[in-house]
């Protein structure tokens, strides 16, 4: 029996829990606050700060923990992996160095410039507004996003057309980012569609799992403010009716020469999970962010669909001896969060969920708690997502019925 430890308290942390336990591991959990699926898998749970990290060395030195999967891109950004490494505890992530991919906008865009990154786009730092009206007069007002160097949960990029409605509003936003000490970029806004491609990374190896496309807005019809992800869906043919396997070619093959960049760049090898988003443009396949991560909701699509056995594959990401490829299932996913009411903007917090377990089993949809408290034997929600909820069938329509029915 393998010990694992899971960092992380959200869905995504769920989804990975549930597969390293239907592979065999015995699972232990330290979370910020507790997350009713990840309590239900676990031998034994530790309601901690994600980033404590000699708390989190100390329960899993206590637990004789074989390896550590940390979910969050938080605890990536400030060392957790460095820290657990130097306790004696392989990690399922990268270290500091490496997760800058996403702890910082500055380094990623800086790295694929310095090394020629195909699809990389037009970018320029700024710490100050000297020379922003310049660039913004250069790439024009319309072409224009707004983002903050550090995390920003999905919701501190600003896009001209979305979110900012003209040159002062593009002017008031920067200036309110240098007045709280951010440095940011402005970047050129890409029009086409998006997809998502999650890998797995063992230093020198990426290995890809199937398309993924997620929706960010919180209403329907794509309307509203941007989320962490309200939805997300993928093909049976691992592909999208928008994206052929040439852009899929293309868009891997960067991220081996962004992971080799990072090995050159900090003499670090990147190890854990790449999230890369792209989107396909008239100009070809653009590079939108890097995440040190797998997605919420997008860990959802893909690793129910696993065919290898996911310890396995961890344990291939440490020791730097993953195959060159991962086999899933070829099956349709949709995946659908609900929310408190009022989300994001004024969410009702508290409020009781009633899940039919037995029902869901009989649709055949699967569930994924969220930021969700357990008091007693009752659910409750906070002020963020509550649930996911995924379909998985042989047709895109069966599995959004699924989980719409879910």
């Amino acid at each position: 029996m393998v010990n694992c430890l899971i960092i992380g308290h959200g869905a995504r942390e769920h989804a990975i829990g549930e597969a390293l336990v239907k592979n065999g591991a015995s699972l232990f959990t330290s979370m910020s606050f507790k997350n009713a699926g990840l309590e239900d898998l676990s031998q034994q749970i530790q309601i901690q700060s994600e980033t404590d990290f000699k708390s989190i060395i100390d329960f899993g030195k206590s637990q004789n923990i074989d390896f550590a999967v940390i979910g969050p891109e938080a605890p990536l950004v400030v060392g957790i992996v460095d820290a657990l490494e130097r306790g004696d505890i392989p990690c399922v992530g990268p270290k500091i160095e490496a997760a800058q991919l996403e702890g910082s906008k500055i380094f990623m865009r800086d790295l694929l410039t310095k090394y020629k990154i195909k699809s990389n786009i037009n970018s320029k730092m700024f710490n100050s507004m000297e020379g922003v009206e310049s660039f913004i007069k250069d790439l024009g007002e319309e072409n224009i996003v707004v983002k903050p160097e550090g995390l920003t949960g999905g919701k501190g990029v600003k896009v001209f057309g979305d979110h900012l409605s003209s040159k002062k509003a593009i002017l008031d936003y920067c200036n309110e980012l240098i007045k709280n000490k951010n440095r940011f970029l402005l970047e050129e806004r890409c029009d086409g569609e998006e997809f998502t491609l999650q890998t797995f990374v063992d230093g020198k190896n990426v290995v890809g799992s199937p398309l993924v496309q997620d929706h960010k807005r919180a209403y329907e019809d794509d309307k509203g403010p941007n989320t962490g992800g309200m939805g997300s869906y993928s093909m049976k043919d691992h592909l999208m009716p928008f994206f052929s396997k040439d852009d899929v070619n293309v868009a891997l093959e960067d991220m081996k020469k962004t992971v080799a960049a990072v090995k050159t760049e900090t003499g670090v090898e990147y190890k854990g999970f790449l999230y890369g988003q792209f989107m396909k443009t008239a100009n070809g396949i653009k590079l939108i962010e890097f995440n040190s991560r797998l997605g919420d909701p997008e860990a959802m699509n893909i690793l129910p669909l696993l065919k290898d056995n996911f310890i396995d594959t961890c344990w291939a990401i440490i020791d730097g001896s993953l195959s060159k490829t991962i086999e899933f299932k070829k099956k349709a996913t949709v995946c659908k969060y609900l929310a408190p009411e009022g989300y994001p903007e004024n969410p009702q917090k508290d409020e009781k969920l009633i899940i039919d377990k037995e029902r869901l089993n009989k649709i055949g949809a699967k569930y994924y708690y969220a930021s969700v408290y357990r008091d007693g034997g009752d659910i409750f929600t906070t002020a963020s997502r509550a649930i996911g909820i995924l379909g998985i069938s042989d047709s895109l329509e069966e599995a959004e019925i699924i989980s719409e029915l879910g």
